[in-house]
């Protein structure tokens, strides 16, 4: 474990958790708006409203009784994501690849029976993922099919984008990788990678794993030093498009690249975690004071990426 003084942190313009929730979240994002972020599926809803990329809904399930129409509501798709709608950190997410021989095959190999699928999904409903505790709704949405160039950087799970918008502007990035010890899920907290990725061109800057600077994935074996994430002026123009589709002024987009349809928006977080200053090498306060420095705010979602993009550039 590492310390240091505070004046260092401070002097490093490192966001800390008080100030985050006293000068960004609690005053940018009004509580009303919430909903639209932490119920996955109010999301859903409201990016189609807005013609925001995402994930395609295939089906929801709301009542303990639907659970025995599972096997009919998946019957034509060999793939899917079976999620909680109020869930967080990943708790509760079932993906499944394929189906052999009568059974759901896992991203691990690992297979399931249509039983397995529907106790997950009754436990979801009674709230076993949700935050709280409370009773939930079962999500259940397409596949991913992540992009190749993501082959060598990733162990099983699907890799994300996270990108912090503020006030409609990006103003950090990370990508972020699964591995063996965050059991395929791209979280920082279970020992995914954290890359950092400069803002005007996606380049990678930095990688962390579990706070510690890295240098190649530790699995794969690959080095980050080529890697740079492809239609990053698309992901930039989806992510500062949040800021209109939920009217929150700090949050969190995390993005996906689909090989076939391209980056998609796959969740919002109005309460993005701040390892995302550690795999960038950098604070985000010098950042969002030079937003919130910004005599007359633009607009448009092309006038703010241009200015992110001149102005966060590494």
């Amino acid at each position: 474990m590492f310390f240091t003084w505070p004046s260092k942190i401070r002097a490093k313009g490192i966001l800390g958790m008080n100030k985050r929730n006293v000068s960004y979240i609690s005053r940018y994002n009004p509580r009303h708006l919430y909903p639209y972020v932490d119920n996955k599926l109010k999301t859903k809803i409201v990016a189609e409203k807005y013609n925001v990329a995402t994930t395609k809904l295939l089906g929801v399930v709301e009542y303990q009784y639907q659970v025995r129409e599972l096997g009919r509501i998946l019957e034509p798709y060999q793939g899917f994501a079976i999620k909680p709608a109020q869930g967080s950190g990943g708790k509760g997410i079932l993906v499944i690849s394929g189906k052999r021989n009568g059974l759901f095959v896992k991203t691990s190999g690992e297979e399931l029976s249509l039983n397995d699928v529907m106790r997950h999904v009754s436990n979801t409903l009674s709230g076993l993922h949700s935050l709280g505790g409370k009773p939930d709704v079962s999500m259940i949405e397409s596949l991913v099919n992540f992009a190749p160039v993501f082959d060598n950087y990733s162990y099983e799970g699907v890799p994300d984008i996270r990108m912090i918008v503020f006030k409609g502007y990006p103003v950090m990035a990370m990508l972020r990788l699964s591995t063996h010890a965050s059991d395929g899920k791209a979280n920082l907290h279970q020992g995914a990678v954290g890359v950092g990725l400069d803002l005007g061109t996606g380049k990678a800057l930095l990688a962390v794993q579990k706070g510690r600077p890295i240098h190649k994935h530790p699995d794969t074996g690959f080095g980050f030093d080529s890697l740079q994430v492809p239609d990053w002026e698309v992901i930039l123009h989806l992510a500062s498009s949040c800021y209109e589709m939920t009217g929150l002024g700090y949050l969190g987009a995390d993005i996906v690249l689909d090989k076939e349809v391209g980056p998609l928006l796959l969740e919002l977080n109005a309460r993005p975690g701040l390892a995302i200053q550690v795999a960038n090498g950098i604070g985000l306060v010098p950042r969002l004071k030079k937003v919130e420095g910004i005599q007359k705010p633009h607009t448009s979602v092309e006038e703010r990426v241009s200015f992110s993009k001149a102005h966060f550039s590494m």
